[in-house]
């Protein structure tokens, strides 16, 4: 039987990824000075203006106006007719501490409070996480979601070379990737809008982007005289950013996990600390799953944590192969019971993950990179 499959990816300058960094390059420079702190910051963009609020809990003195200006410096925006510009964008604060009621389920879990020796914080609020892995790529991710992650980061990268002189930071990609029996065959679709500077030739922008991008990352042996391709199917694409379209934390939840091809639990990574299980569950459990996968259990695995605010363990957890596995799915909790503990602190200390990594986790997606502790190789 034949599929097609689509997935998506976005640039570090796409207004709600722009927004996604912000929130992680505060929550790293609070880490850079207290591993403890308790941080879930949210930024909206907009108009030339950057709205950041949440609650921050720490011992850090962190100039975040500071922080906010040079992260879009970094990103490229300085033009503020045609996006935002770092140097004269408005710049509203709106921070509070942790609420006391949940920092009270936090700093001591239920179990604890009940007589039971549990050394971990509780979870930082309800709610169910997901983590993926197949053998479609050597990273263990699906190959839409996998092709659509470095077609974007190849845009930027041409962009900051200068390669392709002409780019600006917006941009966003799909691909459509043909399964035949389950397994990709040959790429079907491949979009690709990217922002640039006036007076640009479409028919050069078309060209450069298919030679300098598309074939430099699309394998050969994957496209073919059927593919398709969509380049700035608009026919301009001067005016992006904060400036073209409003951006928001964590309206890129797709984007960053697994391209629609796994489930989602809803919650977003970016600017939350890791007492916050939206983002450390979700990270054990692509690490869980991705390690059944290379362990030869299953070609395909998903798994479910869950957890309930203010409790240590979780609540359920559920293993799924899809009839790839070699052992039983039971069998498969049974062990994840008996190896890890999926306490917010067990997470924490597993996977180190009390220090200021989260910028690297931004863009191009949170799995799939090698350098990231949930990443590891392990056998069980």
């Amino acid at each position: 039987m034949r599929k097609l499959f689509t997935s998506e990816s976005v640039t570090e300058g796409h207004p709600d990824k722009l927004c996604d960094y912000i929130s992680d390059s505060v929550l790293d420079s609070f880490l850079e000075q207290d591993p403890n702190a308790r941080v879930a910051c949210e930024t909206v963009a907009g108009k030339g203006e950057i709205l950041l609020t949440g609650e921050i809990s720490s011992t850090a003195e962190v100039d975040i106006e500071s922080v906010v200006r040079n992260t879009i410096k970094e990103i490229g925006y300085d033009n503020a007719e045609l996006d935002i510009d770092y140097k004269t964008c408005k710049i509203h604060l709106n921070i509070s501490k942790q609420s006391p009621d949940i920092a009270l389920g936090v700093d001591k879990a239920l179990e604890k409070r009940e007589g039971e020796d549990v050394e971990s914080e509780g979870a930082g609020d309800q709610g169910l996480m997901f983590g993926f892995a197949c053998d479609e790529t050597s990273e263990y991710m699906p190959l839409p979601i996998y092709l659509a992650h470095k077609l974007s980061k190849r845009l930027a990268d041409v962009r900051k070379s200068g390669e392709i002189d002409y780019l600006r930071p917006d941009g966003k990609v799909q691909v459509t990737v043909e399964y035949e029996d389950d397994k990709p065959i040959r790429v079907d679709t491949v979009v690709v809008s990217t922002q640039h500077n006036e007076n640009v030739d479409l028919n050069k922008l078309k060209q450069d982007i298919k030679v300098q991008v598309i074939n430099k990352v699309v394998p050969e042996k994957l496209l073919d005289d059927n593919t398709k391709y969509f380049i700035n199917p608009t026919g301009r694409f001067v005016i992006g950013g904060p400036l073209g379209d409003s951006g928001l934390t964590g309206r890129k939840i797709i984007v960053d996990t697994y391209g629609g091809y796994a489930r989602h639990g809803g919650g977003a990574f970016s600017g939350k600390d890791p007492t916050k299980v939206d983002r450390s569950a979700a990270y054990i459990a692509r690490f869980l799953a991705k390690n059944i996968v290379y362990n030869g259990y299953a070609k395909k695995c998903e798994i479910q944590l869950s957890y309930a605010i203010g409790v240590a363990k979780p609540v359920s957890i559920y293993v799924d192969t899809f009839g790839t596995g070699t052992i039983d799915e039971q069998d498969l909790v049974k062990k994840i019971y008996e190896k890890f503990d999926l306490t917010p602190r067990g997470i924490i200390n597993y996977l180190q993950l009390q220090r200021p990594i989260y910028k690297k986790t931004t863009n191009y997606g949170h799995f799939g990179k090698p350098y990231l502790p949930w990443e590891k190789f392990v056998k069980f």
